[in-house]
Formats: C-alpha cells, structure tokens, sequence
C-alpha cells in the first residue's frame, strides 16, 4: 500500500505556490516599531513644549535672557532628543513593514503602497533634522564659558519649537490608508473612518501655514492605527 502526503501538511517552512521558495507569515515587530514611535513621538513633542525659554513672554527681545533660561534646560532638551531619534529610528521600521503589508492587501499596480511609506519618511526627515542641533547645544550650555551667540539660542529654541512637529507626511500615509480600506477592503472600517479624520486633518496643517500642528494629530493617528494593526496580525 502506498500513501501520498500532503505538502500542506508536511512540516517545515511554508513555499510560495509559484516560485516554491520558503515562506513565513508575517512577524508583527514592524507594527510594534510603529505603535513605539507614535509613542516616542508624543513624548518628542511633550518635551519639546517644555523648552519653552523662547517662548516665554518675560524673555521676548532679551536674547540673552533665553540663552541663560535654555542653559537651565538641559535635561528637557536630552529628553527631547532622544524620544525624537527613538521615533524617527522605529518610523523607518514601520514604513517598510506597512509598505509590505500595504502591497499585500492592495491591487499589484496600486500606488497605496508607495505614498503610504513616503509619508512616514517625510516624517523621519523631519525628525531626523529637528534634533540635528540638540547635541551642538547641549554641550554648548555645559560649557564652563559661554561657547554660544545668545541669538542663535533663539534660533534652537523656535527651531525645535517647529520643525519636530512637522508630521503631515503622515497624512498621507492615513489617507492611503483611507483608499486601501474602503476602494480595496484592506482594512476594517473604522480604521478607515480613524485614518480619514485624522488624516484629512494632518495633511491640511501639512499645506497650511500652521504646519507644525500635524504634530499633535499624527503621532495619536500612529499609535491608534499601530494597534489595530496589531490586533489584526495577532488573529492572522
């Protein structure tokens, strides 16, 4: 007597029905790396508020009162610094897992994919140039003599007053999300219905000359869209 096994039974890795090349489901690290930089970005612009010395209204016009109140925000600033490079580092992780998962879900030519991921590097950049000057300051404000101009303490302090809030790229990546959920299915509804409020919300501060207040909508648009997505590879 002879027996026929099944090869979809058979142990091991799972083959493509095409190719026969070894494949796994998908992990979920790259949704974790998503909900981990929504998180580090709420953090980023928490701590960014609280170095407000150009912003207080005892120290407008006195550059040199802002750049001794910033010398005593060193540690928001470190803050600041590092919540923005731990988001912008798990950003990078999550834009290629969504962009996998995106052309998984969607038609072969559907561009869903590619504006989704850009988006999210749109907000790397950001990130990645909104932090850029915290380290030439910090060591400046530590410094036994003042190795600084004070107006270019003023500079820093609107710069990461500004720039790190720039997260209307990720508009974009929600209103792709958008047309993935309800033209092709990927998704359930209410994540569609998430990703356009808050995305239509975040791309119009993203072409306004408010822009820097996508900074209060993207990263909670990320962290809502990280979990559910999280819960959809989890049954998967």
């Amino acid at each position: 007597m002879s027996t026929t096994l099944d090869p979809s039974t058979a142990s091991g890795p799972h083959r493509d029905a095409s190719t026969g090349a070894p494949t796994r489901p998908p992990g979920r690290g790259w949704v974790l790396a998503g909900l981990g930089a929504g998180l580090a970005g709420i953090v980023s612009v928490v701590a960014s508020t609280t170095v407000d010395a150009a912003y207080d209204p005892a120290n407008f016009g006195d550059a040199e009162a802002i750049a001794a109140a910033m010398g005593d925000l060193v540690p928001q600033v470190l803050v600041f610094h590092t919540a923005t490079m731990v988001s912008c580092a798990l950003l990078v992780v999550f834009a290629a897992g969504l962009h996998r998962h995106l052309q998984r879900r969607t038609h072969p030519d559907s561009i869903v994919p590619g504006v989704a991921a850009i988006g999210i590097v749109l907000v790397c950049v950001a990130q990645l140039m909104g932090a850029g000057l915290t380290t030439e300051f910090a060591f400046a404000f530590a410094a036994p003599e003042d190795a600084y101009v004070p107006e270019t303490v003023v500079f820093f302090g609107h710069w990461i007053g500004t720039i790190p809030w720039l997260w209307g790229g990720i508009g974009l990546t929600a209103l792709a999300m958008v047309s993935a959920t309800f033209r092709q299915g990927a998704f359930p509804r209410w994540v569609g219905w998430t990703s356009l409020v808050l995305g239509a919300l975040t791309t119009l501060f993203l072409v306004s000359p408010v822009q820097y207040m996508a900074g209060m909508t993207g990263p909670i648009w990320l962290v809502v869209v990280s979990a559910a997505l999280l819960r959809s590879v989890r049954r998967a």
